[in-house]
This record gives C-alpha cells, sequence and structure tokens, in this order.
C-alpha cells in the first residue's frame, strides 16, 4: 500500500493533489453534518405528526440516534459518490481486506500505552500554551443519568463497540485510505487526526482524540489493516466508560 500510495503521490499535480485532499476532509465533515440535519428532521417530523419522542427513554433514544448518525454518515459518504460518480471504495482502502491477525491484538495494548505518553504531553502543552484549556471539563457523551442496568449496557455497546468501529472504518479506513492515494504517510495522519480532533468539538476532548488519531493511523499504516486501531479504540473507550459512569470519582482524584 504504501509504495503504491507513494508512486501515485509523483504522478499527480500538486494543484490536483490538493484539491481531492480538501475535497475529502470536507467531504467527511459534510457526511456528518448531513446525517445529523437528516435525523433531526425526522425528530421534527414526528413530533410534527404528534408523535412524541420525550416518553421514549432518554437512553434508549441516545443510543439509537448515536447508531443512525454513524449509519447514516457511512451511508452518505460512501454511498454517494459510488450512486453519483460510481466512485466505489474498495476494501483495501478501508483497511478491511482481512480479519483481525495476532499482530493486531499485541500492537493494540502497546499503542495504547504510546497513546496514554503522547496525550499526556499534547496536554501540558495545550494546558500551558492555551489560554482557557480546561483539562477538567467532562466530555459530552450524550448519556447522563444512568440507573438502570440495561441504560449502561446501551451506553457501553454505543461507546465502546458501535464509535470505535464506525469511527475507525469511516476516519482511519475511508478518510486515511483516501489520502494515502495523494499524500506521504505523516501528512495524511496529521489531516486525519486534525479532523478527528475538530469533528469531537471540544478543546480538551480534542487535543486528547488528536493523539489518539496519531497513533491509530500509524498502526493502520503499519498493519495496512484498521484492526489494530478498532481494539486500541475499543481499550480507549472502555478506560473512558469506566472513569465516567463506573468509578467517577477516581476521575475527580486524577483531576480529570
Amino acid at each position: 500500500m504504501s509504495e503504491n500510495s507513494s508512486n501515485n503521490i509523483h504522478r499527480k499535480p500538486f494543484s490536483y493533489t490538493w484539491q481531492k485532499v480538501v475535497g475529502l476532509l470536507l467531504w467527511v465533515a459534510v457526511g456528518f453534518i448531513v446525517a445529523k440535519a437528516i435525523l433531526t428532521l425526522v425528530a421534527f417530523a414526528l413530533s410534527w405528526t404528534g408523535i412524541s419522542l420525550e416518553l421514549v427513554n432518554q437512553s434508549v433514544l441516545q443510543a439509537i440516534f448515536a447508531a443512525l448518525v454513524y449509519i447514516v454518515t457511512l451511508i452518505v459518504v460512501l454511498g454517494v459518490p459510488w450512486w453519483i460518480r460510481k466512485s466505489r471504495t474498495s476494501q483495501e482502502e478501508l483497511g478491511l481486506t482481512r480479519l483481525p491477525s495476532w499482530l493486531d491484538i499485541g500492537l493494540a495494548p502497546a499503542g495504547f500505552i504510546i497513546y496514554l505518553i503522547v496525550t499526556a504531553i499534547f496536554t501540558t502543552i495545550a494546558t500551558a500554551l492555551v489560554p482557557g484549556f480546561d483539562i477538567t471539563q467532562s466530555q459530552e457523551t450524550g448519556f447522563a443519568n444512568l440507573s438502570s442496568r440495561y441504560e449502561y449496557v446501551l451506553a457501553f455497546v454505543t461507546l465502546v463497540v458501535l464509535a470505535p468501529v464506525a469511527e475507525e472504518i469511516l476516519f482511519r479506513g475511508y478518510l486515511f485510505g483516501k489520502l494515502r492515494k495523494y499524500l506521504p504517510a505523516w501528512v495524511a495522519i496529521i489531516l486525519t487526526s486534525v479532523l478527528f480532533g475538530v469533528v469531537h468539538g471540544q478543546w480538551n476532548v480534542g487535543v486528547d482524540v488528536f493523539a489518539l488519531s496519531l497513533v491509530l493511523c500509524s498502526l493502520r499504516e503499519i498493519t495496512g489493516s484498521i484492526w489494530a486501531g478498532i481494539l486500541l479504540h475499543m481499550m480507549k473507550n472502555a478506560l473512558a466508560f469506566y472513569l465516567l459512569f463506573i468509578n467517577p470519582s477516581l476521575l475527580n482524584i486524577m483531576g480529570g
């Protein structure tokens, strides 16, 4: 993949390359916006017809909304180019040409340790250099006041299983796989990671997931697959789930 990508980079004119790069970045961002707009319109249409979503358990509603956002985003980002221009995204571009390997399983915890080190460095720098950077700001997950077991299960499945799989397919799969056709690995890694941080919408979370994405993209480049990244992403979100919902007092002790 890397050799073919390098050859493609040299064959493409500079202006053409950056038009494609900017277009890809904007297209992924637009995919999220369109998905949320569609679902907002659906919710409005339901309320207009007299169907109230306020009666639905909020954890159930949030889980359904999150799943639909990811599904619609993937349909828009991958499906619209194919429908309009027959531009098909290959399994190789998505990093899904094979099943998980023992190498993926071994690299995930190693990558997790590297991520913890990198995010600690970036957070320290951001705290020192960015006025108003609040490391203690809690992440908005959409889930609040969980009480019953099934609400915890829904939150866990959404945040620790669904989100990592969908985000890896979209960012380290589609976006990074497409960018590597036009750019060197390090540039594609940085651009993918910047957009990944931006779409999370919070300064402190953005810095953290930017650091995470640097490691995830590197794993994709090394293995040619997104499986190690999916496993690492699940580990990271599982830790966040534990600190946010299971043992938040530990987060307070840690200063988060």
